[in-house]
């Protein structure tokens, strides 16, 4: 009688649960490609929306909560960590991988290299946050793929507050306000470098035209992750059925739950954050900026 084969080893990654925060429900649009690139991994969400805007916030305090809320995931069984907010980015994960050098972090960075690579006009625009546009990392970029292209780089004051709150008239009345400074560079590509602006989608495509190409970066962030991970997620015995979503916030959970169920059509529990060390108190800033 033939022996039975021998048992599959398992996985690397086999059950991984990954970690991913954001400001508010922003990072929902980061999460959602994640799941199509990974769907047998297991989630666990951060949206600090009583923080919310992490646009108009400072970088000390930026550090010091990006560092309570990786500590906090990595509580919760995360072995790889997210950051999907471009401020948060900008400003804290240098700081989070001194923090957690064993723990694999991936950030979110405006994609102005590949909406440079593709504009035929050579003239790019850049909507994000102003925390964003002050960072010496969005300088770094900027120097390393914006020559020989014309950048216009707009904060967008008062947008992402208005997708988190789901005020769609707001929502509307900010794309068109700063759409037409873009319209009148006459950009070809436009960055969104927030991730709640992949919420505005359709409106700014309506604002911008169809001949304006839309740069947005969360697939190619899940692709990073996929890449780490090294292949397809199994679940193992003992761990959570792969594909789950646990989902956390400063806020109201009944305000995340009715968000992701109006635009993502989740059905999901979302539990209150408790538990942390209070932020360092903020400092109010920013404005509009343009790069040459």
């Amino acid at each position: 009688m033939p022996e039975p084969p021998a048992a599959r080893p398992p996985e690397p990654f086999a059950g991984l649960t990954v970690g991913v925060f954001d400001s508010g429900v922003g990072g929902l649009s980061v999460l959602t490609a994640l799941r199509e690139h990974l769907p047998q991994a297991r989630w666990v969400y951060v949206a600090d929306s009583a923080n919310a805007p992490y646009g108009e916030r400072d970088e000390a305090w930026l550090q010091q909560r990006c560092l309570q809320l990786s500590h906090f995931l990595c509580l919760q069984g995360a072995k790889l960590l997210v950051v999907a907010c471009n401020t948060a980015t900008a400003a804290a994960l240098p700081a989070l991988r001194q923090a957690f050098p064993e723990v694999p972090i991936v950030g979110v960075e405006p994609g102005i290299k590949p909406a440079v690579l593709q504009s035929n006009s050579k003239r790019v625009g850049v909507w994000a946050t102003g925390a964003t546009l002050r960072s010496p990392r969005w300088a770094a970029l900027l120097a390393e793929h914006g020559p020989g292209a014309q950048v216009y780089a707009q904060a967008c004051k008062g947008l992402a507050w208005a997708i988190e709150q789901g005020d769609i008239s707001a929502i509307q009345a900010l794309v068109k306000q700063y759409a037409l400074p873009m319209r009148q560079a006459r950009v070809d590509s436009l960055v969104l470098g927030c991730t709640h602006y992949a919420f505005a989608r359709p409106w700014i495509e309506e604002a911008m035209g169809a001949e304006v190409t839309l740069i947005a970066t969360a697939a190619a962030v899940a692709r990073r992750v996929a890449s780490l991970v090294g292949g397809p997620l199994l679940p193992t015995a003992g761990t959570p059925e792969g594909g789950a979503v646990q989902m956390w916030t400063s806020a109201a959970p009944a305000q995340l739950e009715a968000f992701a169920q109006r635009w993502l059509g989740w059905a999901v529990s979302a539990r209150p954050l408790g538990g942390l060390p209070p932020p360092l108190e903020a400092t109010q800033p920013a404005s509009t900026t343009r790069a040459p």
